[in-house]
């Protein structure tokens, strides 16, 4: 690896790492902590490869890009950024950023693709990128808004799985944006160009089935929408062709919204293709699950709805609050739904209490929380038919002794953390509202390893 690399970062220890690494492998190496000195050496022809940070002491990486661009088009920057979240990642490859790594970072990895980038310059002239497909220019309007823990980890783990080439489980209930993950992993991959093909039971029918997938994705990706419905024969020739798989091989993700660990379980999802499709697992979380969002994602739907054509709309403080209050059991296309009726039968500019009552009046509070579940079901019907289960998959041979004990650890963990939640970590009301002592609680939180979170009470 040869060539003129420049280095922007205000911490010392990645400019002196890199530095190291990138004079080991044979380049010469400019580093700053400055973007200002950065754009200089660009304006002066210096460098064949940039590397940079988002945030730093005198601006933001992200907005120097452009600047970059127009000053020396075609010299490739790798963007680094401790932020990791997916709207970074989207926003360093709109801004044309040749690509996009989270910190931490695996050094190897960004060795490889800084031999990749400088290889690119050498060969290619210097607006040869701008010939290359454009890049879906929506990445604000994605429905990816989160401010909260749940989503920000979320968005680090697709930055961190989004180039490499490991099957991904995504899982979550319905309507909270899964299908929505698999095309953003894709369109803001090393496959971006390259055909996204969502594959059906349909698809799989026919001897030639599973070939024509792969003829039709052409290297790109693949998307096994709620993979827990396929019956067996579509299962077995997604193993089969799993195993068959060309030397190009395309990415392949699915999607769930059914538990399939309990499926295969009871026999009715196949082992080896659970496994073959969990190298990465990411879970999606519900509404109910960052409920801090829905203000950031029903201002995000307003203000679409308004690009679309629909009046100003804005939500009076007692609108918000029964939005937050509501458990949406559809999820964010749900809310998504309800604010765009909202948009259309509001009377005036601010939507009313009441006119949110109207339309919520008409849809359900809850739905039931296992698929296909009787609403009649009681809590113990329901520990019944697990406990069944639980001595059948042992074969006719008894479980291991202390089975009590093990039972009603599986039953009391659950139950302190809802009920910690719903007090929002305060153990005095905890333990009023469970009807036990609040020394036993903190013995049970400490014997369970529980983990309290104070926060201010949501709803």
């Amino acid at each position: 690896m040869d060539g003129t690399v420049l280095v922007a970062d205000d911490d010392r220890t990645i400019r002196t790492v890199l530095t190291q690494a990138l004079t080991r492998a044979g380049c010469k190496v400019h580093a700053t902590s400055s973007l200002v000195t950065l754009m200089r050496w660009v304006e002066e022809g210096k460098g064949d490869l940039v590397i940079s940070d988002v945030v730093m002491p005198d601006g933001n990486g992200l907005d120097t890009l452009p600047l970059i661009t127009q000053s020396r088009p075609g010299l490739p920057v790798i963007i680094i950024s401790a932020q990791n979240t997916i709207m970074t990642a989207i926003q360093a490859t709109e801004k044309d950023a040749y690509d996009y790594l989270p910190k931490p970072f695996d050094l190897p990895d960004l060795m490889k693709r800084a031999a990749r980038a400088l290889d690119q310059k050498r060969r290619a002239p210097a607006a040869a990128r701008t010939s290359e497909p454009a890049l879906p220019a929506n990445g604000e309007d994605l429905p990816l808004v989160g401010r909260t823990p749940v989503m920000q980890a979320l968005y680090r783990l697709v930055a961190r799985v989004m180039n490499t080439d490991l099957t991904v489980l995504i899982t979550g209930e319905s309507g909270t944006g899964k299908s929505l993950i698999a095309r953003a992993i894709h369109d803001f991959s090393d496959r971006r160009t390259l055909p996204f093909v969502v594959a059906s039971a349909a698809d799989l029918r026919g001897a030639d089935g599973p070939s024509s997938i792969l003829n039709r994705a052409k290297g790109g990706s693949i998307l096994f929408d709620e993979v827990g419905d396929l019956d067996e024969e579509a299962q077995a020739k997604i193993v089969r062709m799993l195993d068959a798989m060309p030397q190009a091989n395309p990415r392949i993700m699915a999607t769930s919204q059914k538990d399939l660990t309990e499926k295969m379980e009871e026999g009715r999802f196949r082992q080896d293709l659970f496994y073959r499709l969990g190298g990465v697992g990411i879970a999606v979380p519900s509404l109910r699950e960052r409920v801090d969002d829905i203000p950031l994602l029903a201002s995000h739907f307003l203000a679409r709805a308004e690009r679309d054509g629909a009046a100003t709309r804005r939500f009076s403080d007692q609108a918000l609050e029964l939005v937050r209050a509501y458990s949406w059991p559809g999820n964010v296309r749900q809310l998504e739904n309800t604010i765009r009726r909202l948009t259309v039968t509001a009377q005036v500019e601010e939507i009313s209490r009441a006119e949110v009552e109207v339309v919520l009046g008409s849809q359900p509070a809850i739905e039931p929380l296992i698929s296909g579940a009787s609403q009649g079901d009681k809590l113990s019907a329901s520990v019944a038919k697990h406990l069944r289960r639980y001595f059948d998959l042992h074969g006719g041979v008894l479980p291991a002794p202390g089975l009590y004990a093990r039972i009603l650890k599986e039953v009391e963990a659950p139950l302190i953390e809802i009920a910690l939640d719903a007090t929002a970590g305060n153990q005095a009301k905890c333990a009023d509202l469970l009807g036990i002592n609040r020394n036993t609680l903190r013995k049970k939180i400490t014997d369970l390893d529980i983990r309290v979170t104070r926060r201010r009470k949501l709803v």
